[in-house]
């Protein structure tokens, strides 16, 4: 049988989320954008409206412990949200979505959605990860100074929580966005630390 008859099989379903055939795109706003984990052939910066970046997902296992939660990030209605997008050859799309899955989706906490998201190049659809509203682990609007403080204590399998915070402020430093709100709670956190080290 030739490859031409011998079309790519398609990839099931996740969690209501039926990938294209073909290349994915997948839009990374947090650990995704410094730590995709995945194999991908073209990563751009990118814009996605309609959603804004936010510290409103409890974190129990990777950034914190059930006994003192951290937070990570996740996207909220309203406004836009500045990250990066990667292509996920054809080959590659399962084993990607795969380890997605796992580190993404053990809690289900996220809500998979293909949105649309700008580019350089133009639009594209894109997987992106949705904070879910109605679960557990979300934290929702949290004042800066309780956000800070969570993030400034929390510590989990994956490291300090205020080590996520760090290296997502940096990268998109380096992209040359500067995320105020992001800025603000970086400042505040490194002021708690050291405020500790010096008891």
């Amino acid at each position: 049988m030739s490859a031409a008859s011998n079309p790519t099989p398609a990839i099931p379903e996740r969690d209501g989320f039926l990938p294209p055939r073909g290349a994915l795109w997948v839009f990374g706003y947090g650990s995704l954008m410094w730590d995709a984990g995945f194999a991908y052939r073209v990563a751009q910066p990118a814009l996605l409206h309609g959603c804004h970046r936010a510290f409103c997902v409890y974190s129990q296992r990777f950034r914190g412990t059930e006994q003192n939660p951290g937070l990570v990030l996740g996207l909220n209605p309203g406004g836009a949200c500045r990250g990066m997008a990667f292509q996920i050859a054809a080959r590659d799309v399962r084993c990607a979505l795969d380890d997605l899955w796992v580190r993404e989706m053990p809690r289900r906490t996220y809500l998979p959605r293909m949105l649309s998201v700008r580019m350089a190049r133009g639009v594209v659809r894109a997987l992106v990860f949705v904070a879910d509203p109605s679960h557990y682990a979300y934290a929702g609007k949290l004042a800066l100074e309780r956000t800070a403080r969570l993030i400034a204590a929390a510590h989990g399998l994956r490291g300090p929580n205020a080590d996520y915070l760090h290296h997502t402020v940096r990268h998109l430093r380096d992209l040359g966005v500067r995320d105020r709100a992001l800025e603000r709670l970086y400042a505040r956190v490194g002021e708690l630390q050291a405020q500790d080290r010096c008891r």
